[in-house]
């Protein structure tokens, strides 16, 4: 039986650090394979890229998600509790939450309300003379998310809870200041969403049942008892986290018209090209580079042996630009998505197999269709100009974003 190749350093966690998205590929590249063994963390670690790759890390029958994200994802971007970390019966009881409160006219909703809240902010910067955009994209869809979760954010609470869930986004992959500054965010936000649901489990707080909030709040458990409070708040969180994140995409999707001019016109033009282009830019600015899972039970696959407790990591960034599943992968090609017919294991930003039963993120759709949104306001309801600044992209940093968090000036509002 061939053995997995193996990385040769002692522990590549610096490496991982300096290299950030590319690390898994780089090692795949001059490895000459899908997979290898490398030590992190001081933990045996197997790396894999590529379709059937991702094929394998869905196959709940042989990894799961128990006691696989590293303890600093835990401590900032998911929590401890939360439905990223569970398997089997548990894991389709609680996504069951999500699925239902993201279902078609959840994402309306949503859609409905960020259009709001980018009508009114378009007002505002109008009015002024420098948005970075990252940091308003974030507050407009922090005040969104909590109007459809029918979460009560007073007027000078926005900003506050906005920096903690966007402090919980950033320092995710982060070390030293930026880590710490995303634990006490986290901190800070499950106080406040554990306050919140406690006042709707009292009755002092009235909020419909058919809303986000009472029903993370009312949900039950296998055991037929509501979550533990502390869990219910990850839970809130993991509903209104995601939404903001949207906000890098949006971001990314400003670069690509400044890069691209000539799809501001064609998106103007075409609905049908609103899709692909988000799709486009899904596909190559994966948000975190890598997913991680343990081994069930020893296994072998295409020749290797898998051992029972070792942790798995899948290239998430590296599959969504793997050349035999994308041509010309690392160029900006709306049109590939045109007639696309899909696959849920080469198109993986969000994770990969069949939402409804593995872990593919429930909220895929909605980022779509806030992404679709986004553009019809940055293309069809609103001019801007994009003043000379440092965009580029450091690869080393996880969340990646530009330098400068993308600078737009002169916002004037087109008129319909």
């Amino acid at each position: 039986m061939p053995t997995i190749p193996r990385d040769a350093s002692f522990d590549g966690s610096v490496s991982l650090l300096r290299e950030g998205y590319d690390f898994i590929r780089n090692r795949c590249e001059r490895l000459g394979s899908d997979v290898f063994r490398v030590r992190l963390l001081m933990q045996d670690t197997i790396c894999m890229t590529g379709e059937d790759a991702a094929r394998l890390f869905y196959d709940d029958r042989r990894l799961q998600r128990a006691h696989a994200a590293p303890r600093m994802l835990q401590k900032t971007l998911f929590g401890q509790g939360g439905v990223q970390g569970l398997d089997g019966a548990a894991h389709r009881q609680r996504k069951g939450l999500f699925l239902a409160l993201l279902d078609e006219q959840g994402v309306a909703e949503m859609v409905r309300l960020g259009n709001a809240e980018w009508s009114a902010a378009i007002d505002d910067w109008q009015n002024r003379e420098r948005i970075v955009l990252l940091q308003e994209m974030q507050l407009l869809l922090t005040r969104a998310a909590c109007r459809w979760a029918a979460v009560p954010l007073a007027p000078d609470e926005a900003q506050q809870r906005c920096e903690q869930l966007a402090a919980m986004i950033d320092g995710a992959g982060g070390v030293a200041a930026r880590h710490w500054q995303a634990r006490r965010a986290r901190k800070a936000a499950e106080d406040w969403a554990a306050g919140l649901i406690q006042q709707v489990r009292d009755g002092t707080l009235n909020v419909a049942a058919d809303q986000p909030l009472a029903v993370v709040a009312r949900h039950a458990e296998l055991n037929g008892r509501p979550m533990e409070l502390k869990i219910a708040a990850v839970e809130l969180l993991n509903l209104l986290r995601p939404i903001v994140a949207v906000s890098r995409f949006v971001v990314y999707a400003v670069e690509e018209l400044l890069t691209h001019p000539q799809w501001r016109k064609r998106l103007q033009e075409s609905d049908a090209l609103l899709e692909p282009f988000a799709q486009e830019v899904r596909r190559l600015y994966a948000f975190f580079p890598f997913v991680a899972a343990r081994v069930k039970q020893d296994f072998e696959w295409n020749g290797y042996r898998f051992t029972q407790g070792t942790r798995v990591l899948l290239d998430l960034y590296g599959t969504n630009r793997d050349p035999r599943s994308w041509h010309e992968p690392q160029r900006f090609d709306p049109e590939r998505f045109a007639h696309w017919n899909g696959s849920a294991f080469n198109f993986i930003t969000q994770g990969g197999g069949d939402p409804a039963s593995g872990h593919r993120c429930p909220g895929e759709r909605l980022a779509i269709e806030l992404l679709k949104a986004s553009l019809c306001m940055l293309t069809r309801h609103m001019e801007y100009a994009v003043p000379a600044q440092d965009l580029r992209i450091d690869p080393s940093r996880m969340p990646a974003q530009p330098e400068s968090q993308l600078v737009i000036s002169d916002v004037r509002r087109v008129a319909q």
